[in-house]
């Protein structure tokens, strides 16, 4: 039995997180409300440290469901600072009720928030061909641009880094090595 090659992935949960979600393109409005929250609250902190805390952030935002989220009360924050298993950032917080009433104003105009992003990239993903993560971008001119519309509209937490990380989980950019096996999957065909 040949051994599998991962970009990342030293723990169960971070190689469950690689091989089944990263770089894979996300088409659903919860989950693409659900990662960009989750790439807002990781800023300073690890992916990793997101990921264990993943499940009570499901829990804790109801789903992630964004009709809901925005619908948050003084009392609803101060129910989700008081939380142990999230990540108890007052801006964070209070930023995940900004960016739902934003998600769903967007989905209202441009039909879904999956068509308003995904236009960025024309609807296919950008393929990195990367042989080593020395040298990948932590931003680009794209993801430069998102963040600078999503600011515009009032979005918070939404820097340029955090939109291309957002874009790399929701796989708007394939930036899988040449050698994972996800790259080779993904790729294939093309």
């Amino acid at each position: 039995m040949s051994e599998v090659i991962r970009c990342f992935g030293h723990t169960p949960l971070y190689a469950d997180y690689h091989d089944n979600e990263w770089g894979r393109p996300v088409h659903d409005d919860n989950k693409l409300f659900e990662m960009l929250i989750l790439e807002g609250a990781q800023a300073g902190l690890s992916w990793e440290t997101v990921l264990k805390k993943r499940e009570s952030y499901r829990e804790a935002f109801d789903g992630f469901v964004p009709e809901k989220v925005a619908l948050y009360d003084e009392a609803k924050k101060e129910a989700l600072m008081a939380n142990a298993g999230i990540i108890r950032n007052r801006l964070k917080i209070n930023a995940a009720v900004t960016n739902a009433k934003l998600f769903l104003e967007i989905v209202q105009k441009y039909g879904s928030f999956d068509k308003f992003i995904w236009s960025y990239v024309d609807y296919e993903p950008i393929v990195g061909h990367w042989e080593k993560f020395d040298g990948m971008p932590l931003t680009t001119h794209i993801s430069d641009k998102i963040s600078r519309d999503l600011k515009k509209i009032g979005f918070k937490f939404v820097g340029s880094t955090i939109i291309y990380s957002f874009m790399q989980a929701t796989g708007m950019v394939n930036d899988h090595l040449k050698s994972c096996f996800v790259y080779e999957e993904l790729t294939k065909g093309k």
